[in-house]
Parts: C-alpha cells; sequence; structure tokens
C-alpha cells in the first residue's frame, strides 16, 4: 500500500482539501466506515488494494462515520459501507455495501483509465527476453547497456548467457570473467557450471553410444558419468542428479570424486530453492551419512 495515495483520517476540517480541491485532478475514493461495522473492515483492504493498483491515478479517503458526523449529515449518508467517487469536485458514482473487486473495479472502469504498467529497465527486458528464449534480442540490449557501463555485473552474467546459448563458449568464459564482484556470487557461479558442462560435453562420446554401453554394463561408472554431463549440458537436470547420486553411492572416490564435485555444481547451477536441489540435497546428505 502507498500511504501518499491513501488518507486515512478525513474529516469536516480538511475534507474539502483532501477530497474536493484533489478530485479536480485525480479522482477521489472516500470510504464512510465505522469501527462498529464488520462489513467496513472487510471492505477496507480490498478499497487499498485497489487504489494502490492505480499508482497514482486514484485516491483514498477515509472517514470514520462514528467521529465525522458532520460529513455524514452533509452527504446524507444512511448506511455502512458507503463508498463514493469524487470527480472534478462532484460525487459521480459510488455504491453501498461490501462489493467484491471485480464490481468496484467496474464502476471505477467507467470514470477512470487503466493503469499503465511500469516502464522496464533495460537489463530487465534483457532478462524477460532470456526468459522467453529470445536470446537475439536479450543480447542486443545487453550490449547497448554494457556500452555504457562495462562493469554492470548482472548485465555481465546475463550476457555470458546469452552467448553459451548460441554456444559461443570462449567468449562467454572471457565474459563471466570479467565478473569482478561477490554481489551476484550465486548467478555467476550458474553461469559458470553450465558453461563448464558444455565444454566438457564437446569431448565426450554421443549419448546414445553412452547409453549403448550402459546396457551392456550398467556399471560403467565413466560412461554413467559422461552420460550425466550430456544431460546437464542439454539441461536434463533430474536423470543427471539420478546419475550422479548414483555413482556417489556406489563408487564414492570416482575420479576423484568428481560425481559429487558434480552435484553441487548442479546445485549452484539451479539455485537453492529449485525443488530438485531440495530433493537431491536431501538424498545426498542421506548418503554422506
Amino acid at each position: 500500500m502507498s500511504e501518499a495515495y491513501i488518507f486515512d483520517a478525513v474529516g469536516a476540517e480538511n475534507f474539502d482539501q483532501q477530497v474536493i480541491e484533489k478530485s479536480f485532478s485525480t479522482p477521489v475514493l472516500v470510504d464512510f466506515w465505522a469501527e462498529w461495522c464488520a462489513p467496513c473492515k472487510a471492505l477496507m483492504p480490498l478499497l487499498e488494494k485497489i487504489t494502490t493498483h492505480y499508482n497514482g491515478g486514484l485516491l483514498l479517503a477515509k472517514v470514520n462515520c462514528d467521529i465525522e458526523q458532520e460529513i455524514v449529515a452533509r452527504f446524507g449518508v444512511r448506511s455502512l459501507p458507503t463508498v463514493v467517487l469524487f470527480k472534478d469536485g462532484q460525487p459521480v458514482d459510488g455504491f453501498a455495501g461490501a462489493q467484491p473487486e471485480s464490481q468496484i473495479k467496474e464502476m471505477l472502469a467507467k470514470h477512470l483509465a487503466e493503469p499503465e504498467a511500469p516502464s522496464l529497465s533495460s537489463l530487465e527486458q534483457a532478462q524477460q527476453f532470456f526468459n522467453q528464449g529470445e536470446f537475439a534480442q536479450a543480447e542486443a540490449l545487453l550490449k547497448a547497456l554494457l556500452t555504457e557501463d562495462n562493469s554492470n555485473a548482472q548485465a555481465l552474467i546475463l550476457f555470458g548467457r546469452c552467448l553459451i546459448e548460441r554456444n559461443e563458449l570462449a567468449e562467454a568464459e572471457q565474459v563471466l570473467n570479467a565478473v569482478n564482484t561477490d554481489e551476484h556470487k550465486h548467478a555467476l557461479a550458474a553461469a559458470k557450471a553450465q558453461l563448464t558442462f558444455l565444454r566438457q560435453a564437446e569431448d565426450m562420446p554421443e549419448m546414445a553410444d553412452l547409453k549403448t554401453r550402459i546396457a551392456q554394463d550398467a556399471n560403467d561408472d565413466e560412461a554413467v558419468y559422461q552420460l550425466a554431463i550430456q544431460q546437464l549440458a542439454r539441461q536434463q537436470y533430474e536423470p543427471a542428479l539420478q546419475a550422479l547420486l548414483l555413482i556417489f553411492t556406489r563408487n564414492r572416490s570416482f575420479n576423484e570424486g568428481a560425481a559429487h564435485r558434480t552435484l553441487l555444481q548442479v546445485f549452484d547451477l539451479l539455485g537453492t530453492e529449485h525443488p530438485l536441489v531440495t530433493d537431491y540435497r536431501r538424498k545426498l546428505y542421506q548418503a554422506l551419512y
């Protein structure tokens, strides 16, 4: 809730200033309420939410009818809650009794324009493009942003991830190595982990060949590990985690602890809130202890 748009104690001494005068520039919704009125208390948070939604295009003034009898008499309020919309100094619409959000918004829509969505920064737009798989658009925005500030860590990391998506791994590594702050340590670790998996996968056999080897010998840890790396490079995280945990449980010393190291890299890549990370951290802990 933005307190700048909401006036909690409007009475006879300031009603004209807070409602009548302000309504010439911004519509004002007046909520006539009382402490003893349960529907009033249910309606008030909804009015606050709707006011905030308009982001300055609507104001809310609250009148406590137990205290402000003069205002009640002035506008002939007979039941509570009563809500009146003022515009250009005059009451233009309103309703009595608690109403659902949809009906309140429908009433307001006759008098107010829908608020514009807040504009996104270049970095936010780039992140949105990246999340939608529109990497070229994201990259164009990031290049312009980095021309102005080539030390922007978030932009560098996201630009590096765009390059990774285009398989420009050497250039991606240079970009990620240019990040010299710990402020976005997790995002950097995630991008570097993705880069590592793609680079490892380049030098490994094809997935079909690895699956054939595993079908012939399920205990071929080298093939299981390499298949997990190929899966990680293709963002097939769950089967890769299953394979890495399998290797760890049956051969903890394989390749000097490679399965354990890689599990931790995947946790960095996906982030602590990811359900797979939550699940496999628990399984790894159980395997350790």
